[in-house]
């Protein structure tokens, strides 16, 4: 218990530490999101300093973090200039959507590096090692924002995927098997496109840590005793190469939401993308804030989920801990 509550201690102090500085920096920037009203004639200077006041602008920067910490609790997430709403009520939509693809494509690109990066270990610079490292090192070279244009102009070109959104606009008029399909053909482009930038680094991990695991002396042992070759990959050598990977696996939480409000934007995808960027250009603080926020929420989420497995398969761990 003591082990979870230290790495829930930390996850706390990280988003307190996150929270502060986006907000210093954003407060920092240049330019407001009234900054436009100065220049229309039409509206007067004090109709800009009640707006001001009225979202606490007018205040010292401290007042107005502990001002949205206040928000926070109460569930608000601070309001949006641009939309005069709760933060949390334009965001959590988006969120579900920006998770529920980084989710699918984290497990797609899971599922493959690992069988792919245990049969390259496996067949260490013999052909097939050499083929999948090559192809991995060509998609690496490749930028995330040239990926995903070039899937988008595939799309484009074939129409075999809609091109934006999440669903059709005769959507509601489908039945329950075409609403699956519509939705699954909406999620093809940008799940390929996060699944294509993840993949070299996950299989090159999966293959290194394998390389490593299937060296150590048990493993040479156990094939020294004749066990069956899928039993020692997969029985010995796979748990042995374990800790590294579920440790990348909280850190490839990070890498796909990054990769995936890129994504968002160029896809016209519904999640926290194209609202973030929208934001930013508007200078809507409160809502780039809790955008920085709801992401780094993932991210702490992410590595506890890889804490606890780590403490599941490790006995060390839970040695060290009792």
């Amino acid at each position: 218990m003591a082990y979870f509550l230290r790495r829930l201690l930390h996850g706390v102090l990280v988003l307190i530490g996150v929270s502060i500085l986006s907000f210093v920096f954003v407060q920092l920037a240049p330019g407001e999101f009234f900054s436009d009203m100065r220049v229309d004639p039409q509206i007067s200077p004090q109709t800009i300093a009640s707006l001001r006041a009225q979202y606490g602008l007018d205040q010292s920067l401290p007042v107005r973090y502990l001002r949205w910490v206040r928000s926070v609790v109460r569930g608000e997430w601070g309001y949006s200039f641009a939309y005069n709403l709760p933060v949390s009520q334009l965001i959590w939509t988006r969120a579900r959507n920006t998770l529920a693809l980084t989710v699918v494509a984290a497990l797609l690109a899971w599922l493959i590096s690992i069988p792919l990066g245990i049969y390259a270990a496996e067949r260490r610079d013999r052909w097939g090692d050499r083929v999948t490292v090559a192809g991995s090192s060509a998609l690496l070279s490749v930028p995330d924002l040239l990926l995903a244009l070039a899937l988008l102009r595939l799309a484009i070109h074939t129409k075999a995927f809609p091109v934006g959104g999440m669903i059709s606009t005769e959507y509601a008029d489908l039945g329950p098997w075409a609403r699956i399909k519509d939705v699954a053909a909406h999620f093809a482009l940008p799940v390929a496109a996060l699944v294509f930038g993840t993949l070299p680094v996950f299989f090159r991990h999966v293959r290194a840590s394998m390389i490593e695991a299937l060296a150590l002396p048990s493993i040479q042992a156990a094939r020294g005793y004749g066990i069956a070759r899928r039993r020692i990959l997969f029985r010995y050598a796979l748990p042995a190469a374990a800790n590294p990977l579920i440790s990348l696996f909280g850190l490839s939480i990070a890498t796909l939401l990054s990769a995936s409000l890129l994504v968002e934007v160029v896809m016209s995808w519904p999640g926290l993308g194209p609202m973030l960027l929208e934001a930013i250009l508007a200078r809507d603080l409160y809502v780039v804030i809790g955008a920085v926020m709801l992401s780094t929420v993932f991210l702490v989420a992410g590595n506890f989920i890889a804490d606890i497995l780590l403490y599941l398969s490790d006995p060390r761990i839970r040695r060290s801990q009792s």
